[in-house]
């Protein structure tokens, strides 16, 4: 169980609700913080002090006033109106990490919002009533498609998905011993103008990243085994001459990774200077960890903040109009890191693709000691461009791609939710590469005929790890089944043995 509190939320907090199931519950404090914060939209809401999305219209039809007797079932038809996400649905652990990432938005007690409602939040998420959300509609300027039809499911309506049975909403809240939420004034806007989307699939999104990478050091690891590279580059001298950020870092990790290998040995380089994609590793990745953090430091942000416009100020019992929604340094540092992980990428292709020239190994063309006759590990090189291609493609700025709507009131956004998911599609990919990368260093270190007890430790898990799944390649064989099976390795990491 999570506390919901004043305690600050982490991604590691979310990640463990999302896809571990872990439950959720809100602390005394926090709901004190709602209940002032509720009654000060009550106030309001029995005043004539027009207040957006509270007595007056939202969109373009800002500023228009809402009758007295209208003011709950207008947010029944501000959500229905606004649930225009099309395309597939969410997978079950990103439409939990979207309640969650509300959930503690919320809790802030800011979003004035009824606290009957976000005990139904809860309640769905702790009872697996998982809300049907399509992929496509949010522009960012809070995340209205995919929350209304997040919020649908909670009144009864929409689609919900319970025990792997895609139901309609209310009965997926009978099933769970649910009832459908009544809104009150604001609540409607309160669950559907925020980023919780955005959010929380940007913290799973980032947990894929961190793995990926902390996986991929350990390929690195193999692939110095394999070429029998210069380890002069990790030097602690050398990285901390010039701390660029993340490659101290970088370097600590893969010399922990190399510990015990025979590389470590004066005068075991076979050459004075590597390649860049061997020589420049902890640059390169250091930059991309940098990225990571930032990204990992804007996520944290979202999760810990009131975001809400109008935001109820409790304390000075006002509700103010602001700009809070608005997450341009979430858009532009997950931008970033899909530029970053580009670069990965890049120096992973050409590390792979120095392993089929003896030029550069002093091993058998294409990693095959079969001669011409046989085509070893060289149609990879065809897999890898094409991968390489498409991460490139996934690492322009989304960013700035926007177009001004609701008459022009709403004429910027920031677009964070197409800039994470194509971040997730370029990781998706990335795995591949580093899958092939894994493969052909664990052929060099078998072709080289290197003792598995001479290699670091690291390197060694991730050697003993794929082969215990994929033999070495001999004679020619399909390698596209291998490498599904080693990019599944790269997901779950290398147990050390």
């Amino acid at each position: 169980m999570i506390s919901l509190g004043d305690a600050p939320l982490s991604i590691d907090d979310l990640v463990r609700v999302a896809r571990d199931g872990t439950a959720v519950e809100l602390t005394d404090a926090a709901r004190a913080k709602l209940a002032a914060a509720r009654a000060v939209v009550e106030k309001f809401a029995q005043s004539d002090v027009p207040i957006y999305g509270l007595n007056t219209a939202l969109g373009a039809n800002t500023g228009k006033p809402l009758a007295d007797n209208d003011l709950a079932e207008y947010q029944h038809r501000a959500v229905r109106a606004r649930a225009v996400g099309v395309g597939p649905a969410y997978d079950t652990a990103s439409v939990r990490a979207m309640l969650f990432a509300r959930v503690a938005g919320m809790r802030v007690g800011a979003s004035g919002v009824s606290p009957h409602v976000l005990d139904a939040l809860i309640a769905a998420l702790n009872r697996s009533v998982h809300p049907v959300v399509p992929r496509f509609g949010s522009i960012s300027v809070g995340d209205l498609p995919q929350l209304s039809h997040l919020a649908l499911a909670l009144i009864g309506e929409g689609e919900a998905e319970f025990k792997g049975e895609r139901l309609p909403g209310a009965e997926a809240l009978r099933r769970a011993g649910l009832v459908p939420v009544a809104l009150g004034a604001k609540d409607g806007l309160a669950l559907i103008s925020a980023n919780a989307a955005t959010v929380g699939r940007a913290a799973l999104v980032l947990d894929d990243a961190r793995a990926l990478l902390d996986a991929w050091l350990s390929v690195i690891a193999l692939s110095f085994e394999g070429f029998r590279a210069n380890v002069g580059p990790l030097d602690e001298r050398a990285v901390t001459a010039r701390p660029a950020p993340g490659q101290i870092e970088v370097a600590h990790r893969l010399r922990k990774l190399l510990e015990g290998s025979a590389l470590n040995a004066a005068g075991a380089a076979r050459r004075v200077q590597d390649p860049v994609s061997f020589r420049c590793v902890a640059q390169v990745h250091g930059a991309a960890d940098w990225t990571l953090q930032e990204a990992r430091t804007q996520i944290e942000i979202e999760l810990n903040s009131g975001a809400d416009s109008p935001l109820v100020l409790a304390d000075d019992g006002v509700m103010i109009s602001n700009g809070n929604f608005h997450i341009p340094a979430l858009a532009i540092a997950f931008d970033t890191l899909a530029i970053a992980l580009a670069q990965v990428a890049h120096v992973a292709v050409e590390r792979t693709i120095k392993f089929m020239s003896p030029a550069f190994t002093d091993l058998p063309l294409q990693l095959t000691r079969h001669g011409p006759a046989h085509s070893g590990f060289a149609t990879t090189q065809k897999t890898l461009t094409a991968l390489a291609n498409e991460i490139r493609l996934r690492a322009n700025p989304g960013s700035l791609d926007f177009l001004p709507v609701s008459e022009r009131v709403e004429d910027h956004a920031p677009m964070a939710l197409a800039c994470v998911e194509k971040l997730a599609e370029a990781i998706e990919r990335a795995r591949y590469i580093a899958a092939i990368e894994l493969m052909a260093a664990a052929q060099a270190v078998d072709l080289r005929g290197t003792e598995v007890t001479s290699m670091g430790h690291g390197a060694r898990a991730a050697h003993q790890s794929l082969r215990a799944q994929i033999a070495m390649l001999d004679e020619d064989r399909a390698l596209g089944p291998d490498i599904e099976r080693a990019q599944q390795l790269i997901r779950t990491g290398f147990a050390a043995q």
